[in-house]
């Protein structure tokens, strides 16, 4: 026994935590479309999606995404930037193209069978020490546990104390529940994300509470990561029913592949970047406004990110897309926010 997982027997109660967890999961689960049977293809495109990803956020791209790819099989045998298209706005796209990499993998090699364990599942495109587990946990009842952000919360809540590395993994072990692996193991997140939150913990309604040697008292030493704030100017350039869109490069870090609107800089020349064309009246550099604005986020930046109307001076590796396309193509999220406002993407 490792002395992580002695002192978890120590100070807290397993057996009793493991029966109050699972009652309350048993009785206050969110009805998530995933949990509704342990097919291993949904477990696993759910958990991909749920990386780094709000609940909320993951709901309606789930459902679409299956309906378009019902099967491992049709989703292997799917052009990349269809994958890519419907992944559109759930961001951090490398998880789609693992996500395609790994269904090629588990239709042609293994010939259509899913990984049965944990340590299966790991050998795959994109699934690390986390995923695997979850998958493994609850699709095959194996009992290995789980650490994500909110497991690691409880536990050094429920401990008293930090907990480092390999520390997490022995303590969540040592308390998993092995008749329901996959159950506990959701009842453990399901607990971090309502309950046990990172500023407010409501420990009132906690059914672990009175095993718990902090009560939120070690909240305030959770890192907050600090949002940055940057602004950015994209041209939106139309004509006759198209719009001029451009590539990402394919071995960009993030959102390789993907279209978006050209990014210009300014201050813009009111006569050469705008086209008299484009303009409602003749502006001075005073009062030209940008078509309108909008917000987006990516991880720790938040960007204020202003459309003018405008032909883009730069134009490498963009075409022009007409609005039957769009809908089909492998758009990042804030192009196809950009696109839905400007009335150009219905």
């Amino acid at each position: 026994m490792s002395s992580s997982q002695a002192k978890t027997q120590e100070h807290l109660p397993a057996d009793r935590f493991r029966e109050r967890l699972l009652a309350w999961y048993d009785a206050h689960a969110r009805d998530l479309p995933w949990r509704k049977d342990r097919d291993p293809y949904r477990v696993w495109v759910s958990e991909i999606m749920l990386q780094q990803t709000r609940v909320a956020a993951v709901i309606e791209h789930y459902h679409e995404f299956l309906k378009r790819f019902p099967t491992v099989q049709k989703l292997a045998a799917a052009r990349e930037a269809s994958v890519l298209s419907v992944w559109s706005g759930l961001g951090y796209y490398r998880r789609a193209t693992m996500l395609h990499a790994a269904a090629k993998v588990i239709a042609h090699e293994r010939t259509g069978t899913f990984p049965g364990t944990a340590e299966e599942w790991r050998t795959l495109p994109g699934i690390g020490r986390y995923t695997s587990a979850a998958i493994s946990s609850i699709a095959s009842e194996e009992p290995v546990a789980v650490v994500d952000g909110n497991v690691e919360r409880v536990l050094q809540r429920l401990l008293g104390r930090r907990l480092r590395g390999e520390e997490f993994w022995a303590s969540a072990e040592s308390l998993l529940d092995r008749n329901r692996p996959g159950d506990f193991n959701q009842a453990m997140m399901e607990l971090g994300a309502t309950v046990c939150t990172p500023r407010v913990p409501a420990c009132l309604t906690c059914p672990v509470v009175e095993l718990c040697a902090t009560r939120g008292e070690l909240a305030s030493a959770d890192r907050v990561k600090k949002q940055n704030k940057r602004e950015i100017d994209y041209a939106l350039h139309r004509r006759d029913g198209e719009v001029f869109l451009v590539r990402r490069p394919r071995d960009a870090r993030l959102m390789a592949g993907m279209w978006e609107l050209p990014e210009i800089e300014l201050p813009i020349s009111a006569e050469k970047e705008i086209p008299r064309s484009a303009r409602n009246h003749k502006p001075n550099r005073g009062t030209r406004k940008p078509l309108f604005s909008v917000r987006h986020s990516i991880t720790v930046t938040d960007y204020t990110v202003r459309i003018w109307e405008c032909a883009p001076t730069h134009t490498g590796s963009g075409e022009w897309i007409s609005g039957r396309k769009l809908s089909k193509m492998p758009l990042t999220g804030l192009a196809r926010k950009v696109l839905r406002k400007a009335r150009v993407l219905g």
